[in-house]
């Protein structure tokens, strides 16, 4: 087995692992059969593993913005909580997009998106859609396992207030997009279904669609973004892209391959693939651009 075969079939494990009900022990002992040995192991799933103490692209003390943990009411009355980046310089009343996390949570990264939508001119809001619990813990196993017990419709109805109540802000232009990563991803279209008018573009990296039959109740504009190497989530793109088409929305889909879910995320060394993250990131800023100024 050579290199990139080994990493290959690592990285399935792993994605098995992290969207599925198999637990850490169970995950490592087949690692460690994979790689030959525990400390092989432990190498290979930090190199797929985020980091979360990685270089961030956008620093956060970046002289370009201000940026804050803030609150707003969600959809039941309680709380929501989640990160905000502003840009220093921007049009008078600048466009917001919200940020949905990964299965782990609020997550250094995320928080990076952020801001780097800040110095695209935007203000990126991180919500994290564990606030009603508490907040993510640092722990990205309980995490993970805390994404997974929510209840689905409940969360997107926070997603749908965060949206509201930026559209509504009087510091806010009224426009507002989302982009998604992974299981926000899958959140970010489940929003463009939810949201109606209020949300003016979407934007989701590998995330599993919806059921094609929600298609019609779209309004956003949607950019779709699919790692080559993605079998799981991929499965579901040509319907879902179909039916988006076929109710008449402005769908495009951009497909990179070679890649790794999860490829646009930096602090993760094996899966993370700077050229395909870059082009997509590009792509990304153009739309939002287009849809929200």
């Amino acid at each position: 087995m050579d290199d990139e075969d080994l990493k290959a079939r690592a990285i399935a494990l792993y994605d098995r692992f992290t969207h599925g009900a198999q637990d850490r022990r169970a995950f490592m002992a087949d690692m460690t059969r994979l790689a030959g040995g525990a400390a092989a192991a432990q190498v290979l799933v930090a190199t797929i593993a985020a980091d979360p103490a990685a270089a961030a692209i956008v620093a956060e003390d970046d002289k370009r913005l201000t940026a804050r943990m803030v609150h707003w009411p969600g959809a039941n009355g309680h709380q929501l909580f989640g990160y905000m980046a502003i840009p220093k310089k921007h049009a008078k009343k600048p466009p917001a997009v919200l940020v949905v996390h990964e299965n782990r949570g609020l997550q250094p990264y995320t928080r990076d998106v952020a801001r780097r939508l800040a110095v695209a001119g935007f203000v990126g809001v991180a919500l994290d859609f564990l606030s009603p619990q508490g907040g993510t813990p640092a722990d990205e196993d309980k995490a993970r396992a805390m994404i997974a017990a929510l209840d689905i419709p409940a969360a997107t109805a926070d997603g749908v207030a965060t949206i509201d109540w930026l559209a509504a802000h009087e510091l806010l232009s009224g426009k507002v997009g989302v982009v998604g990563f992974c299981w926000g991803g899958a959140m970010a279209d489940r929003l463009a279904v939810a949201a109606g008018p209020a949300l003016k573009a979407a934007v989701a990296f590998y995330g599993p669609p919806p059921p094609p039959a929600d298609a019609a109740k779209v309004k956003a504009a949607m950019l779709l973004h699919y790692a080559g190497s993605d079998d799981r989530v991929n499965a579901g793109a040509a319907p879902w892209v179909q039916a988006l088409q076929a109710a008449h929305v402005d769908v495009r889909r951009f497909d990179y391959p070679g890649t790794q879910h999860a490829f646009h995320n930096d602090t993760s060394a094996a899966r993370y693939d700077e050229a395909a993250a870059t082009l997509a990131w590009d792509r990304t800023i153009t739309f939002l651009r287009e849809k929200l100024t």
